[in-house]
C-alpha cells in the first residue's frame, strides 16, 4: 500500500520538469496523509498538462457517500481494470502524483518502524494515479484521486510488501493519454520500479503524527526503533 508520502519541490523547476501548463502553486510538505488535498497532473483535450489539487481517497462518480473514499486511497494494479470503484476511471482519468518520496511501515518484533523511500537520483517520483468527480446532492463536486499499488521489487521487500506504481518519464503522456486504453496497453506499465534506482532508510516515528508534525526532519535517517 502507499499511505504517506512527501512533496518538497522548487515549484519553478516542478513546473519545468512535467512542462505544466499555468502556475505551479506549491506547497512543501513531508507528512502527507489519506483525505488530504494533493497535487496532481492531468493533461486537457490539447495534451497540455495542468496541476489540480484533489483529495486523496477516490470517490467514484456512482458513490452515494464521499466516505467510502477512506477506503480507496490506493487501488491494486492486478485487478484495477475489473473492480467497481476503479475501473471506470482506469479507462478514462489516469493521472499523475508526485513525490519525492513515500514512507511505508515495517514491522519488526512487534514495532512498526517508519521508512522513507525516494529515488538515488534525488529526481521527484511519479506515481500512478487514478482521479474521479463526484456530485453530491447538495454542495460542489469534488475532484479526489488514488494511488496504484504493486507487488514490491527487492529493495522494497524487506519493508513492505506492496509498493506504489512507479511510472517513467517515458511513459507519462501514455499514462494521461485522454482516450480510452485497453487494459492490456495500460498493464505493461504498472510494474514494480527497479530497486538499483531506489533508496531508503528509517526515519522518526514522530511521523505518525499526522496534522501535529510536518517538516524536513521527517525525512532525516534514524537508527531504528529509536
Amino acid at each position: 500500500m502507499c499511505g504517506r508520502f512527501a512533496l518538497n519541490e522548487d515549484p519553478k523547476k516542478f513546473a519545468e520538469h512535467f512542462q505544466i501548463s499555468g502556475e505551479s502553486d506549491l506547497m512543501a510538505s513531508w507528512n502527507i496523509a489519506p483525505s488530504f488535498q494533493i497535487p496532481t497532473i492531468t493533461d486537457d483535450q490539447e495534451g497540455r498538462r495542468h496541476l489540480n489539487k484533489m483529495r486523496w481517497g477516490l470517490i467514484p462518480s456512482w458513490a452515494k457517500d464521499a466516505a467510502i473514499g477512506h477506503k480507496l486511497a490506493n487501488a491494486r494494479g492486478e485487478t484495477v481494470a475489473e473492480k467497481p470503484s476503479f475501473r471506470s476511471a482506469f479507462k478514462y482519468h489516469r493521472c499523475l502524483i508526485p513525490a519525492s518520496g513515500f514512507y511505508e511501515w515495517k514491522a519488526e518484533k512487534g514495532v512498526k518502524q517508519p521508512w522513507y523511500i525516494s529515488l538515488k537520483s534525488g529526481r521527484p517520483m511519479v506515481l500512478a494515479g487514478l482521479w474521479e468527480t463526484w456530485h453530491p446532492e447538495d454542495g460542489e463536486a469534488v475532484e479526489s484521486c488514488c494511488i496504484i499499488t504493486i507487488s514490491a521489487n527487492s529493495m522494497m521487500k524487506p519493508i513492505h510488501d506492496r509498493m506504489p506504481v512507479i511510472l517513467d518519464e517515458d511513459d507519462w503522456s501514455a499514462w494521461l493519454a485522454r482516450k480510452e486504453h485497453h487494459a492490456d496497453q495500460l498493464f505493461p506499465l504498472i510494474r514494480s520500479h527497479e530497486s538499483d534506482s531506489m533508496q531508503a532508510w528509517p526515519v522518526s516515528r514522530e511521523l505518525n503524527r499526522v496534522g501535529l508534525r510536518n517538516d524536513a526532519g521527517l525525512i532525516e535517517r534514524v537508527t531504528e526503533q529509536t
